[in-house]
């Protein structure tokens, strides 16, 4: 597996961007016809109750952000002809850098919050590009192959690479000046997340973010990225969110990470397309008869 996808890498970079994303947005059509129908049904229904939109809007809605799927991998493929002097500034442009540059003039760590828009891989990518001291939280691959391949690519850009088991690690490197990527849209375990409200339903959430800002003192970077209509990507980088730390340690996380939904509500209204919405975010909440 691994060096299969060496040689796709040392393929896609024997064309030029345009033509990768041509083929790429060409696959994502096609495998889209492979997604079961019933994860379909819970995508567009996911739209229509969060957007209000009609079924067809919603089902447009959802293909394309199923359809993304396919440019995000050939971005990941073509990442040594990336990282070469410039050519990521020219694909990804980034507004609001100056608040990260500010925590770095101050040798301050902290937590850039982020999601699954757009080609979310390559946004930590741009950001190492960018000077950013970023460290990727990745979950283990199962294919030892893949996850060697993935983890030497994200690697490749700059960027530090630690598993998401590794919490120690975390909070030594916020202390010496990094800054941790999270993804903050899953639907974990009822023991782990909180229920917050997310497109006016209850919706069980992460924590991670705001409980490592409020152990280290350190500030929250809401991050957001987004399709440009030229192929290119443009990244969002909203001031920082500093968590209240009072005697209530649950409160002080509730409220900041509802903060954090909200802006995060906000960017999927503004690009519904970009947003992952085949991912099944109000499980957990419906097994137990809230969603």
């Amino acid at each position: 597996m691994y060096w299969f996808l060496k040689v796709l890498s040392w393929l896609a970079c024997r064309f030029s961007m345009d033509t990768c994303l041509g083929v790429g947005n060409f696959l994502g059509r096609l495998t889209w016809y492979g997604v079961p129908g019933k994860r379909k049904r819970m995508g567009i229904d996911n739209v229509m109750r969060c957007l209000g939109t009609d079924a067809q809007e919603a089902e447009r809605i959802v293909k394309a952000s199923w359809v993304q799927f396919g440019p995000m991998v050939m971005e990941v493929l073509r990442y040594p002809e990336l990282i070469k002097e410039g050519r990521m500034q020219q694909h990804v442009s980034i507004e609001g850098l100056e608040y990260l540059q500010e925590a770095i003039r101050q040798g301050q760590g902290g937590i850039i919050a982020t999601n699954h828009s757009d080609s979310w891989e390559i946004m930590g990518a741009a950001l190492a590009q960018y000077g950013v001291p970023l460290v990727g939280v990745a979950k283990k691959q199962k294919n030892h192959q893949a996850d060697r391949f993935i983890i030497e690519y994200r690697e490749l850009s700059g960027m530090h690479i630690t598993y998401s088991s590794d919490v120690r690690e975390m909070f030594k490197m916020i202390k010496e000046g990094w800054l941790i990527g999270l993804i903050m849209d899953q639907d974990p375990s009822l023991r782990d997340g909180i229920i917050l409200d997310f497109f006016g339903r209850k919706t069980n959430c992460v924590t991670g973010p705001a409980t490592l800002a409020r152990f280290q003192n350190a500030p929250i970077f809401p991050g957001q990225i987004r399709h440009r209509p030229d192929g290119g990507h443009h990244i969002t980088i909203f001031p920082p969110v500093y968590v209240e730390k009072t005697k209530n340690k649950q409160e002080d996380i509730r409220r900041t990470m509802q903060q954090l939904v909200d802006i995060l509500e906000q960017q999927i209204r503004n690009y519904p397309e970009d947003w992952f919405w085949l991912h099944d975010r109000w499980k957990s909440v419906r097994e137990i008869g809230m969603d």
